[in-house]
């Protein structure tokens, strides 16, 4: 398996496997194009045989020292192998060498794989308990629709 940093045709073989990324094809909406061709440098595809099987998308904060996992996605037969841990671990590698002090990601309340994730990764959760005891930043994705947002410091 490979790194290598995302072109517009794994593009369109992500978008057209979402749902084995995903288990769904709902996540489409969160797939911009920009991920690739605007921020190509954190854009990033495994491959195997020429197969992309795991990816992430992220980018710098533009106001603060911050690196943003967006989306990272890990084909079904692939998981529990370690790809997305091991993703996150160089997108960490290259933000704490730009001089970023956190990074930062975010999930609907009720993916609690993501969650769980997050977690054993080492991120923490900001804001305040809801009515399941997860806390979230009510509002933060528009009126009534709050998020998990994960911080984790780089010391």
């Amino acid at each position: 398996m490979e790194l290598d940093h995302c072109t517009h045709q794994d593009f369109l073989e992500i978008l057209t496997d979402l749902e084995d990324f995903w288990g769904t094809d709902r996540a489409r909406a969160v797939h911009h194009p920009m991920f690739v061709h605007e921020f190509g440098d954190t854009a990033w595809v495994v491959r195997d045989n020429g197969r992309v099987v795991a990816y992430l998308f992220a980018f710098w904060s533009q106001t603060e020292p911050v690196g943003y996992i967006h989306l990272v996605g890990v084909r079904r037969g692939y998981r529990r192998r370690g790809i997305g841990r091991w993703l996150y671990e160089q997108f960490e590698a290259r933000a704490r060498e730009r001089g970023c002090a956190r990074l930062k990601a975010l999930t609907p309340p009720i993916n609690s794989d993501s969650i769980a994730f997050h977690e054993r990764l080492g991120f923490t959760l900001l804001g305040e308990p809801n009515e399941n005891g997860i806390p979230v930043v009510e509002d933060y994705f528009g009126p009534g629709i709050p998020r998990v947002v994960f911080e984790k410091a780089l010391d």
